[in-house]
């Protein structure tokens, strides 16, 4: 599954008389400065290179993707990085003006959801007028194990490039990584082998890549729009849809309100799995192998009391 990674013959020279701030080049004393757009890929970035990556992420987990607005530090911390790694296909929408007004010319953006087959949007057949769609289609790719595994080869590839004297050791650290989340892809797709029921209701447009991967049927979706509200008429459509389809699972997130999900629970008696779509959004959910695991056997319980 671990694709090798190509060395180059050069090692980029640190220019003397450039400014502390300037990005430089790893070296045995100095670790790679590295910034990540979400908590994901800060947990892969650490997991590939420990002590030789000092990496921060812009976003701590709580927050929604798609309504981020940057701080002055984040603007520091990209001024100050060689490599920045987001997940593109439409989700980081903040991140070129952030680079732009970083004004950081030698700064490598790196997208990591290349090579990865996007699931298009589609709208929801309600009479919301305005559903919000990302082009290109829907970026939660990491929500997909098999998915998060091409992300993590992106990243290591570029980290090994930016530091070549440390490359074996990240191709290594890959290695044993891909290993240790094909175990867990392999454990939580037999923990949801037999359950029930597997329609379920999410709360906004993250879960398609999860539900792929773990046989699930979205039967609807409670916000189109990140930052809107469902309309009453959506609201009643919903209803209407769970109980003509006897769906008992609403999948809501720890970043977004409760309200709706806990009015669409009452009215239906439908149960909520609250899940994360970002490590450390919940408590034990550190890793991403830990969100992982968390999300599974929070959802299997969920759907077992159908």
């Amino acid at each position: 599954m671990f694709r090798t990674i190509l060395v180059p013959l050069f090692i980029l020279v640190t220019m003397l008389g450039h400014l502390s701030a300037a990005p430089r080049t790893a070296s045995a004393a100095e670790p790679l400065n590295v910034v990540v757009t979400l908590p994901v890929l800060k947990d892969w970035v650490q997991q590939i290179g420990g002590s030789h990556v000092h990496v921060v992420s812009l976003m701590t987990g709580y927050e929604s993707e798609h309504t981020y607005s940057p701080k002055p530090s984040d603007l520091v911390a990209v001024r100050k990085a060689t490599l920045l790694f987001q997940v593109g296909a439409g989700l980081e929408v903040w991140v070129s003006s952030l680079v732009k007004n970083a004004g950081n010319a030698s700064l490598q953006v790196v997208t990591t959801s290349k090579d990865i087959e996007l699931i298009p949007d589609h709208p929801e057949s309600t009479a919301d007028a305005h559903t919000h769609h990302h082009a290109g289609g829907n970026p939660h790719v990491w929500l997909d194990p098999s998915a998060a595994a091409t992300m993590v080869q992106h990243i290591s590839k570029a980290m090994a490039d930016a530091d070549p004297a440390h490359a074996a050791e990240y191709r290594s650290n890959t290695a044993d990584y891909l290993q240790a989340l094909l175990r867990v892809q392999a454990e939580s797709l037999e923990r949801l082998k037999k359950v029930p029921n597997r329609a379920v209701i999410v709360h906004h447009p993250a879960w398609p890549y999860f539900a792929r991967r773990y046989d699930l049927q979205i039967a609807g979706t409670i916000l189109t729009q990140p930052g809107g509200e469902p309309s009453a008429r959506h609201l009643h459509t919903l209803i209407d849809a769970i109980k003509r389809g006897h769906i008992r699972v609403i999948i809501s997130e720890v970043q977004l309100n409760q309200k709706v999900p806990q009015l669409l629970a009452r009215e239906t008696g439908a149960h909520i799995a609250v899940l994360t779509t970002l490590p450390g959004g919940l408590p034990g959910t550190e890793t991403y192998l830990d969100m992982l695991r968390y999300n599974v056997l929070q959802l299997a319980h969920a759907l077992e009391q159908t």
